[in-house]
C-alpha cells in the first residue's frame, strides 16, 4: 500500500492544478495511526473558497488507495506564506506561464502592518524572463493573483502575490 503522505502529497491544488497541495505548502502533516490517516492543511488564505473542495479531495484519494478513516484538520496557525510554495512548485508556476512569488522571508510575531504602497514593480516575466512588467490588476483569477503584461513580450500573465 502507499503511504498516507505519498498519497496526499499527490493531490493536486483546485484553483492551481499544475501544483499539488504540497508544493504549495497547504499540506502541512499526515499522520497515520491505528488504520485511521489524520490530515493538517493551512489554506492560503482564512477565507479561502478551496478549502472544503481540498478537504474532499485528500479525502477522496486516500480512500480510493485503501485508507477507510480519514480526518482532514484546517490550521490557521501560523498562517500560510507564499514562502511555503515548494522550490518544485515554483519551477512548475513559472512553466505554467504563472510568474512565482519573490521570498518574503521571516516574520515578526504580532499585528500585520498595513502598507498602502503599490506592489513591487520587479516583476520578470515567465515566458521570456524579462524584469520589464507592469500590473493591469491587483486582483486576477483568483485573490491571491495579479494580472501582469510584459513590455518586452507583450504577453499577460499572473503573478501569484508575495503574502
Amino acid at each position: 500500500m502507499v503511504t498516507a503522505l505519498a498519497v496526499a502529497s499527490a493531490v493536486r491544488d483546485p484553483e492551481l492544478p499544475v501544483l499539488t497541495l504540497a508544493d504549495l505548502g497547504v499540506l502541512r502533516e499526515v499522520v497515520e495511526e491505528d488504520g485511521r490517516v489524520l490530515v493538517t492543511i493551512t489554506p492560503t488564505y482564512s477565507g479561502c473558497p478551496a478549502v472544503e473542495e481540498m478537504g474532499a479531495d485528500l479525502k477522496r484519494s486516500l480512500r480510493a488507495a485503501g485508507y477507510a478513516e480519514v480526518e482532514v484538520r484546517t490550521s490557521l496557525s501560523p498562517a500560510w506564506t507564499t514562502d511555503w510554495i515548494s522550490e518544485e512548485g515554483r519551477r512548475k508556476l513559472a512553466e505554467a506561464g504563472i510568474a512565482p512569488p519573490a521570498r518574503v522571508g521571516p516574520r515578526a510575531v504580532g499585528p500585520v502592518p498595513l502598507t498602502l504602497t503599490p506592489p513591487s514593480a520587479r516583476v520578470a516575466c515567465p515566458r521570456c524572463g524579462s524584469p520589464r512588467t507592469e500590473e493591469l490588476s491587483r486582483f486576477g483569477s483568483t485573490a491571491c493573483k495579479a494580472l501582469r503584461r510584459c513590455l518586452d513580450c507583450a504577453e499577460p500573465f499572473e503573478h501569484i502575490k508575495e503574502i
